[in-house]
């Protein structure tokens, strides 16, 4: 299991923006996990989503965000 969680949505033009944005960045491997039907991880990220998590420091990332940011936001924890 990767580090890095993309929290989403079935059906989200957002998150697909998000993954867009992601391979644009480049990001290393990461999960996708939908909150659709789990009721924890909707009530923490139902108007949120997507975000992007950091599983090992807990750091959140919330849309919006670019190619840039992200980058920043990964070189933040090295």
């Amino acid at each position: 299991m990767s580090v890095f969680i993309l929290y989403q949505r079935d059906d989200c033009q957002l998150c697909d923006e998000a993954l867009a944005v992601l391979a644009q960045a480049r990001f290393p491997a990461f999960d996708s996990l939908f909150i659709d039907d789990q009721p924890g991880l909707e009530r923490r990220y139902g108007a949120r989503v997507p975000v992007l998590r950091d599983a090992g420091s807990d750091r959140e990332l919330d849309w919006p965000f670019d190619a840039a940011a992200v980058q920043a936001w990964l070189a933040e924890d090295r």
